[in-house]
């Protein structure tokens, strides 16, 4: 993993929410997060681990740089999404990483972004991906939408108290932030963005990851 901020190069991107104002630092094999990410907060451990997927022995990254608000995000995950969980996370063949990106022309992806983030930090990030998709079109216009990401989080289990303390003290936001500046500077300014085996895989809404980790374990294979 230590070796992707490496190989990450400018691209152009298809399809997706960009922005106009666009620091990376390497990473451990189980943290995606940068040293800068508050390393000493329990909450903010606990978030960067929950939002990685998979198996721990997956030799394989894939990275996906994402807003909740985002609507193409929103595409591709409805079209794509439970293909790349069900054909190669949940089979063991790759470990994906989830990296904040919220846009700043999108009112509500920095608080969905910290409910994905305090959810993580309870391990229900992957059902709290899930409904913030989904619930999208219903609180991406809202004036303030915490109140429904509460509700989210309820609904997909967490533990409420520690949930809203999270919340309300704003305790991933670091992580957050660390997330979007390491990236930004690596020349994404759009999203969603993916990269497997280190590899930026082009066509933003439309990318093809499946592809790109059908060649990438090909490759693999072939070099054991």
């Amino acid at each position: 993993m230590s070796k992707l901020t490496h190989s990450l190069v400018t691209a152009v991107v298809l399809a997706g929410c960009s922005r106009s104002d666009a620091n990376a630092s390497r990473s451990s094999a189980g943290s995606l997060a940068p040293a800068s990410a508050s390393a000493d907060s329990i909450v903010t451990k606990r978030a960067d681990r929950g939002r990685i997927l998979g198996d721990t022995t997956a030799k394989l990254w894939v990275i996906m740089a994402s807003d909740f608000q985002c609507p193409y995000c929103k595409q591709w995950h409805d079209a794509r999404f439970n293909e790349l969980m069900s054909k190669y996370v949940n089979t063991g063949r790759v470990r994906l990483g989830f990296i904040n990106f919220p846009l700043s022309q999108h009112q509500n992806a920095l608080p969905a972004a910290e409910a994905g983030m305090c959810a993580a930090a309870q391990n229900k990030f992957l059902p709290m991906h899930e409904a913030l998709f989904a619930t999208q079109p219903k609180w991406e216009n809202l004036r303030d939408p915490r109140p429904m990401f509460d509700s989210i989080a309820t609904a997909v289990g967490v533990n409420k108290p520690a949930y809203r303390e999270c919340v309300d003290k704003h305790l991933t936001l670091p992580l957050i932030e660390a997330d979007h500046d390491r990236w930004a500077t690596t020349g994404i300014n759009s999203t969603p963005t993916f990269f497997v085996g280190g590899r930026q895989v082009p066509g933003g809404a439309d990318a093809d990851v499946g592809a790109a980790i059908d060649a990438a374990l090909g490759v693999a294979k072939k070099s054991n």
